[in-house]
């Protein structure tokens, strides 16, 4: 399947500049297969060597004992049978279970720059195990990171744009050629593209289980796949966490994240979670899944917003699931409900708020909200080049009320609703109006400092 996140592997291989890169990501979101499959076998056809980590052991036992880039490359050339240079490319995957590598990625910079290098894996666990050796540890005695020797790239879920890039690339296009000419698409086709918002919230953007709904037109089959997912995040959560209470309590806010943002004030409670519960006791399960980018949060804005901007209370957040399906199937919700023609009057304003807080975090962007007072809202503020853009999300044709308390406050380049409305610019209001088949194209532009009406 295509990936966006390709450009950014092609770039780092073009730039005479570049060190050796390391890919992030939640578990599951197709790092290997971005890497090897598609990346691996385009640009470096039969001369590239891989490294599964996690099978390896006889290499990942020499990496742990040296971080000297020359002695691991001559040892992987003899084993593998293949001389390593400037043209071949050497993957090291689920990096995490050997973090020696990570160390040896400095001298791979400073002593052979030219041999492209990527290593792929979980940046919580490579934290547990920086944790774990601050303690003492004999066994990760030798592990340094790398910071200034190294370049990186997080991978997320499939957002709207690659899952209909790769389902319907023709009605992939014509949003893409609508949205530069800053037109609206005809009714008839902005149904269509507003059918697929629909399902891509029921269905997410987990690659294998967007493949199993691309190649067999299964949504039953799809949520089967998703749902095994979902239980195995839960599963994984033992890897990466310190104590077995640390465990519980990520396990259970994990589980009540639709809980927390379908009540009244969508901030994280954790009393919800936990009786007398207080913020501090889940700190370290936030710290955890947000690093394991399996949790987004987003940060309160004061009525007065400065830039840059910056959280004017850490204990006031709200929390989001990384992948739009998930949150679909923790919600509970009947997968007719996203297909029905009742979907309107049944979905929350959540999944939709859900789905546009993921499409800003992979495109770079940090979460935040603003609350005024008198219950007034905006659901996300986003900087670019230096200006403030608002943005409402509004799952069905409502106004934005809050906009008006917010300019008494604060001077923005103009506002976004995000809707199932189609495209539309009144200037009276500064209000750009977009639907939510837009929103991938417009956090690029905001996050490129490019956006325009």
């Amino acid at each position: 399947m295509e990936r966006i996140a390709l450009h950014k592997l092609t770039d780092w291989n073009h730039n005479k500049r570049r060190k050796p890169l390391i890919v992030w990501g939640a578990r599951q979101v197709g790092k290997t297969y971005l890497v090897q499959e598609i990346f691996a076998e385009t640009y470096y056809k039969n001369n590239y060597i891989y490294v599964d980590c996690k099978k390896e052991d006889e290499i990942c036992k020499l990496c742990s004992q040296t971080a000297d880039a020359a002695k691991i490359m001559e040892y992987i050339s003899l084993r593998k049978g293949k001389q390593i240079n400037e043209k071949t490319l050497l993957i090291f995957d689920e990096v995490q279970e050997c973090p020696n590598i990570i160390s040896s990625l400095k001298y791979f910079c400073q002593d052979f720059r030219e041999i492209p290098v990527i290593a792929t894996g979980s940046m919580v666990r490579i934290k547990l195990q920086r944790e774990t050796h601050k303690r003492g540890s004999k066994d990760n005695g030798k592990f340094l990171f790398p910071v200034g020797k190294i370049n990186q790239i997080t991978i997320y879920p499939m957002t709207f744009d690659e899952f209909l890039m790769n389902s319907n690339e023709m009605l992939y296009n014509a949003m893409k050629k609508a949205y530069e000419n800053k037109q609206p698409l005809d009714k008839q086709i902005h149904e269509l593209a507003m059918e697929q918002v629909y399902r891509y919230l029921l269905v997410g953007g987990m690659p294998e289980v967007v493949d199993a709904y691309i190649e067999e037109g299964n949504l039953l089959e799809a949520r089967e796949i998703l749902k095994a997912l979902y239980d195995n995040y839960l599963a994984d959560m033992e890897l990466y966490q310190a104590s077995q209470e640390a465990v519980l309590r990520s396990r259970a806010l994990f589980q009540n994240i639709y809980r927390e943002l379908n009540k009244e004030s969508k901030n994280f409670s954790p009393g919800l979670i936990e009786e007398k519960g207080k913020t501090r006791d889940f700190a370290t399960s936030i710290q955890w899944l947000t690093m394991a980018h399996v949790v987004n949060q987003s940060f309160q804005l004061k009525e007065h917003i400065t830039m840059p901007l910056m959280p004017d209370n850490e204990s006031n957040f709200r929390l989001f699931l990384g992948d739009i399906g998930m949150f679909s199937h923790q919600s509970g919700m009947n997968a007719a409900s996203f297909i029905s023609s009742e979907r309107e009057n049944t979905l929350s304003g959540i999944f939709f708020e859900n789905f546009v807080a993921n499409e800003l975090i992979a495109k770079g962007h940090k979460l935040f909200y603003w609350r005024g007072r008198v219950a007034s809202e905006i659901e996300f503020i986003i900087e670019s080049d230096n200006k403030l853009y608002p943005i409402d999300v509004k799952k069905g044709r409502g106004t934005l009320n809050s906009l008006g308390k917010f300019s008494n406050h604060n001077k923005f380049e103009y506002a976004i609703k995000v809707s199932k409305n189609n495209y539309g610019y009144n200037p009276e209001q500064k209000l750009l109006t977009i639907p939510f088949y837009f929103i991938p194209f417009a956090a690029k532009d905001l996050a490129d400092g490019t956006m325009t009406i």
